[in-house]
């Protein structure tokens, strides 16, 4: 199992600077990987927002092994070639160290707020076909296409990311929802949420082990690498921390995702989220001694 550092994309986390700092001390703690909210709202509270893209970029000239990315990116408020040339940039930037996290994202917030659709039956087209057009253009090969919601004629994004074929892809999705994990399935990696436990909250392992079956009946392509990832807030001691988090790699979850509960002060506060990434990740007695 690895383990990555979840934050938002607001309040202290708003500016890159912070991000970096975060990052930097994420990857000298021990940390597999850091990945930060795709949000330009949230509960509709005035506060800032950093754009996840440029808060990647100074994690990544902080940094040179931990993997980066955003949890999750909705790509059907974003256009395609746009997020192809950003997360390729991002790939080049870090050495190839970019994980694509996608999904629907918040239609009552981030898309009712601004005059966009939110049918879940279009969003969720809206999303397959804007994740085909993504793959292809980072072939670097000249792109035609003309679907029901995008258009592509004779292009071809270059450079494209330093990861053949493509950057790893992690769809996200709500269980005991069968549809998006059928997506994941055909994608490089899994990131359920679950109705039973909150943001910040350790999901049940029989329900892990749901998941992870139902993904198994669905990959095209079972001998590639395939990645499940949970999250929440794991204790330091290693006896809890084994625990809570062996249970669920033996489910087969291959990422454990720290994150603050939502329902607690101190999510998007840098000060308390430092003390538990200096702490370093969960020590599960394995024979590297975490």
């Amino acid at each position: 199992m690895r383990f990555s550092v979840n934050i938002p994309n607001f309040g202290d986390f708003a500016d890159a600077r912070t991000v970096a700092s975060l990052a930097r001390t994420a990857e000298e703690a021990g940390w597999d990987g850091l990945f930060v909210w795709d949000h330009v709202v949230h509960d509709k509270r005035p506060r800032p927002f950093g754009d996840p893209w440029i808060l990647l970029a100074a994690a990544a000239l902080a940094t040179s092994r931990i993997r980066l990315g955003a949890l999750v990116t909705p790509v059907p408020r974003r256009r395609p070639e746009q997020l192809a040339r950003q997360v390729a940039t991002l790939d080049r930037l870090s050495g190839g160290r970019v994980v694509f996290g996608a999904g629907l994202g918040a239609p009552d917030e981030e898309y009712e707020s601004f005059g966009e659709p939110v049918d879940p039956v279009l969003l969720a087209e809206r999303l397959d076909e804007g994740l085909a057009l993504i793959d292809r253009y980072w072939s670097g090969e000249a792109v035609v296409h003309t679907g029901p919601h995008y258009r592509a004629d004779d292009v071809a994004l270059l450079p494209t990311p330093v990861q053949r074929p493509r950057p790893p892809v992690w769809i996200a999705g709500y269980w005991p929802n069968r549809r998006p994990m059928r997506r994941a399935a055909r994608w490089d990696g899994a990131v359920p949420l679950f109705a039973s436990a909150n943001h910040g909250y350790a999901p049940d392992p029989g329900e892990v082990r749901d998941v992870v079956a139902h993904i198994r009946r669905h990959r095209t392509a079972p001998d590639r690498p395939f990645d499940v990832v949970v999250g929440g807030a794991s204790p330091t001691a290693a006896g809890a921390a084994r625990d809570m988090l062996g249970p669920l790699a033996d489910a087969g979850a291959t990422w454990w995702d720290e994150r603050r509960p939502i329902d607690r002060d101190g999510l998007d506060r840098f000060a308390d989220v430092l003390r538990r990434v200096e702490a370093g990740p969960p020590r599960l007695g394995r024979a590297d001694g975490r």
